[in-house]
């Protein structure tokens, strides 16, 4: 049972709510990292997860770093600048290779403010909805570090180079709008309403068939680091083995029968 990050599985989603309400989800302390990091994995071995929604618990999605054990850090710590590249790579830098490798989609359902390496994390998500209430900053420099977590891997691909680079030199936070005039987030929804289109929107995504689902992030997610003429290899080859799935043929079987395809990933 994870106690930083609650978990619960209905109709092929999962929930993943961050519930650490004292330090407002702060991502950066060991058990929540943990908690992340081992969600992924089980759900990637787990073929009844067609979809996962994370989300935060309290007032905000997720502070990022607790400053507090930051400033700890600073004046208590003796690390040597090698000991704390380790750390991070060792700590937060887990969660996103951890999200890279999951081949199921998350949709970041973004309930409050999303701050530093909690903006960061709704980057690693594959689509991302925000409440009225939520904004987003990368505010690493107000704290006169960077982006140790892949910030600055992860932002321009969501928004660009010109407005990630704004956002990492100000630390400035945005709001949902502006967060979806830059397409960081797809869509702004009253808070109450946030949980119901995220959920709407895993559905509409769950039922369809979980292997070509997985198989197309894959090729989504390598499309960002490959040339063409390779992407076209991959998709050569996954799009012939998902010709001789069985859910293929189900799903063709149902357009011609005019009815819901019943798919059992196989």
């Amino acid at each position: 049972m994870t106690t930083d990050v609650t978990s619960e599985v209905s109709e092929g989603i999962a929930i993943w709510r961050m519930n650490r309400v004292d330090t407002r989800n702060a991502i950066s302390d060991g058990q929540m990292i943990n908690d992340l990091v081992l969600l992924a994995e089980q759900a990637q071995k787990d073929p009844a997860i067609r979809v996962v929604i994370l989300t935060g618990n309290g007032p905000a999605f997720s502070s990022g770093g607790n400053v507090k054990k930051i400033r700890e850090e600073m004046t208590e710590s003796d690390k040597t600048p090698h000991e704390l590249a380790t750390w991070y790579r060792e700590g937060i830098q887990r969660i996103p290779l951890a999200f890279q490798r999951l081949d199921v989609p998350i949709i970041a359902a973004v309930n409050g403010p999303a701050i530093g390496a909690g903006c960061d994390l709704t980057c690693m998500c594959d689509i991302r909805i925000a409440a009225e209430s939520a904004r987003f900053a990368e505010s690493f420099v107000k704290l006169g570090i960077i982006p140790g977590d892949g910030g600055s891997w992860l932002l321009p691909r969501a928004v660009g180079l010109a407005k990630a680079s704004e956002m990492a030199f100000t630390g400035d936070p945005i709001s949902a709008q502006e967060a979806l005039q830059f397409g960081l987030v797809s869509k702004v929804v009253p808070d109450d309403q946030l949980m119901d289109e995220a959920i709407a929107l895993a559905k509409r995504i769950a039922v369809n068939p979980p292997v070509s689902v997985r198989m197309a992030k894959q090729l989504i997610r390598e499309g960002q680091r490959t040339d063409l003429d390779t992407h076209l290899q991959m998709a050569a080859v996954m799009q012939a083995v998902s010709h001789r799935t069985d859910d293929h043929r189900e799903a063709m079987n149902a357009i011609f029968d005019k009815r819901p395809g019943d798919y059992k990933g196989r």
